[in-house]
């Protein structure tokens, strides 16, 4: 079900990709109005939620018809109100929108931590979802919805990629969640070996880092709770004095599964000629 629900998500995406590509006004409406969604069933909002819901909407896995789709969430609703200690935290990212003027297609990841996972500890996992929607009456409606979980090569795909926006970004918070506590680097500038704190200092400096970036030929090998992935990251941006540079580095990434999620424990860079 998982490959014919990928299948599918590709599928409809391309299809759509192909008849036209939405404005940046029209994927910024599309993600306020998938997160909108989002929100009316976190809050119990059911009229609003039969407002988003086609009344021919069809739901994936099992054929969940619109009536079925709205009694799920407000029974979700109805427990985690109930007892909030034991609610799900969830956020969406990772948007990838397509559409013409009267349909289109929203893809998108979901970070979900839950109190009570695997042994009864905190954990997260990740899934990806699939919405279809058609414009009727001049709004927009859900007239499908599929989902998959991510497996971790997937799960640590996407890291490798946010490292890279964080990175560029400078989003420190980032690296202070996804760098475990005694992670090292090896830099490949100059082979220095820098820890968590040392390393996150170095990017967030005021002047220089990256501009751009650009991942590819990742391999990743996963046993038990321990990853490494290698790829090629081609990165351009300025260096403190101000001088462009544009680097091809070859990495190695260690990961950890620690408290129930993936995190970077160390990196070593090779300048590629």
């Amino acid at each position: 079900m998982k490959t014919f629900l990928m299948i599918f998500a590709v599928v409809i995406a391309t299809a759509f990709s192909v008849v036209a590509q939405c404005s940046d006004a029209d994927k910024k409406a599309l993600e306020a109005f998938d997160r909108a969604w989002g929100t009316a069933g976190e809050s119990g909002a059911k009229t609003t939620l039969m407002n988003i819901y086609a009344d021919d909407y069809v739901g994936l896995p099992g054929m969940q018809n619109k009536t079925a789709a709205i009694d799920a969430t407000m029974k979700t609703f109805e427990e985690n109100k109930a007892n909030p200690a034991k609610a799900d935290k969830v956020t969406h990212d990772s948007y990838i929108i397509s559409c013409t003027p009267n349909s289109a297609t929203i893809t998108h990841r979901n970070i979900i931590w839950t109190p009570d996972g695997t042994g009864g500890k905190p954990e997260t996992f990740w899934t990806r979802s699939i919405h279809v929607l058609e414009k009727r009456g001049g709004k927009w409606q859900v007239v499908s919805n599929a989902g998959h979980d991510m497996n971790d090569y997937m799960i640590l795909s996407y890291l490798e990629h946010d490292w890279n926006d964080a990175a560029v970004k400078k989003d420190k918070s980032w690296f202070e969640k996804y760098y475990a506590s005694d992670y090292s680097g090896v830099s490949s500038k100059d082979g220095a070996v820098t820890n968590k704190a040392e390393d996150i200092a170095d990017i967030m400096k005021p002047t220089g880092g990256d501009d751009w970036n650009e991942l590819s030929g990742l391999n990743i090998r996963i046993d038990g709770n321990t990853a490494i992935v290698v790829g090629v990251n081609h990165v351009k941006g300025k260096d403190e004095k101000g001088v462009a540079f544009d680097r091809k580095i070859r990495f190695t990434d260690t990961w950890i599964k620690r408290d129930g999620r993936w995190q970077a424990w160390a990196t070593q860079g090779t300048r590629m000629p």
